[in-house]
């Protein structure tokens, strides 16, 4: 059976153009096309949609509004169509945050990339949206304070004693992260992350988690020097590895070719902790469609690294932590609300 899709944007031009790539899959159909929030809902009832595109700015009521009504009232898989503008990318954030499985900028003559591709990676993020968990995205909403209250702060672990933790993630990730650093304390080791993201959005990522998380939270730029209280998000237009300095270890950025479709790569940051760190590196990959990372943080393993994969019951998507589990890259899975400590038992072990 085809995977119903219902359409949702202001624009004529780009309900035809999403509908068109859509339909071209040859196991999705588009059943409706709504110009506002107020046609998509009667669209839902009278469809029943399997997922929904969902513009991020539209009359009336925004995208924003319409799907927080949405994820309380008639949970759904939705994937936003955004704009790769730095507004653009707070909603976009904002929106994750609400529950949308996932995001895709709109499609642009000027982008530097084919209809075809545009299309293939649109499809791809609707047949992960259908198969997405939902309530591991309902139980996580929005209900977060500005910073963690003193009883809820993780032990602390001195620095990490000259340990490293690098995380990968892609769909679900953003959310993943942020509840992993959430358990994470000030004086944590150095940590390095890859989130699937384009590089208009990593900055804003970075300040958001920053404002929520009791580590210090940057986008890299490169020759940062790695230091315990201090994470390090990938921008999204980089590779991100480590190399040695004359004063530790530090950030490195390359725009080498994208490795496994990405640039940021998850295995382009395990392959430099495996070869630099070995037993002094901690491995952990979230949820994510796909495979990036598997390969590296089995090399990771292979190099005397502690390695975790998040189980398949708290993924939002298992693509990347299963191929990992499935090659013997994970020392231990375990959910998305232990990872943290199990993590930090790492550290300290």
């Amino acid at each position: 059976m085809k995977t119903r899709v219902l359409v949702v944007d202001d624009s004529a031009l780009m309900r035809g153009l999403l509908t068109q790539m859509i339909n071209l899959a040859p196991d999705m159909d588009v059943v409706g096309a709504a110009p506002d929030a107020q046609s998509a809902r009667e669209m839902i009832k009278a469809l029943s949609p399997d997922v929904l595109t969902l513009d991020v700015q539209m009359p009336k009521m925004d995208g924003l509004e319409f799907l927080e009504r949405l994820m309380r009232l008639r949970p759904m898989p939705v994937v936003m169509v955004s704009s790769f503008t730095e507004a653009g990318s707070d909603i976009t954030l904002k929106a994750l945050e609400l529950g949308a499985i996932d995001f895709i900028g709109k499609p642009r003559a000027d982008s530097g990339r084919s209809m075809e591709s545009y299309a293939e990676e649109l499809v791809e993020k609707l047949r992960a949206a259908k198969g997405a968990r939902l309530r591991r995205l309902m139980n996580s909403q929005v209900h977060t304070s500005s910073a963690l209250r003193p009883s809820d702060m993780p032990v602390r672990v001195g620095g990490g004693g000259g340990k490293i933790i690098f995380v990968g993630a892609s769909t679900g990730g953003t959310e993943a992260i942020k509840e992993f650093l959430q358990g994470v304390p000030a004086d944590c080791p150095p940590i390095l992350v890859v989130q699937h993201m384009p590089e208009t959005f990593t900055a804003s990522f970075a300040r958001r988690l920053d404002g929520i998380c009791a580590p210090r939270v940057i986008e890299a730029h490169g020759n940062e020097k790695l230091e315990p209280g201090t994470v390090y998000i990938a921008p999204g237009h980089s590779h991100m590895l480590i190399r040695r300095a004359a004063s530790g270890y530090v950030t490195e950025l390359a725009s080498t070719p994208p490795v496994n479709r990405h640039r940021p790569s998850v295995d382009v940051l395990f392959d430099s902790a495996a070869e630099l760190i070995g037993n002094k590196a901690i491995g952990v990959i979230l949820t994510g469609m796909g495979k990036d990372g598997a390969q590296g943080l089995l090399r990771m393993r292979q190099a005397g690294a502690k390695t975790f994969g998040q189980d398949e019951a708290s993924c939002v998507v298992y693509g990347m932590p299963r191929e990992a589990f499935l090659i013997g890259a994970v020392d231990e899975q375990c959910s998305l609300d232990h990872m943290a400590r199990r993590v930090l038992g790492a550290v300290v072990a």
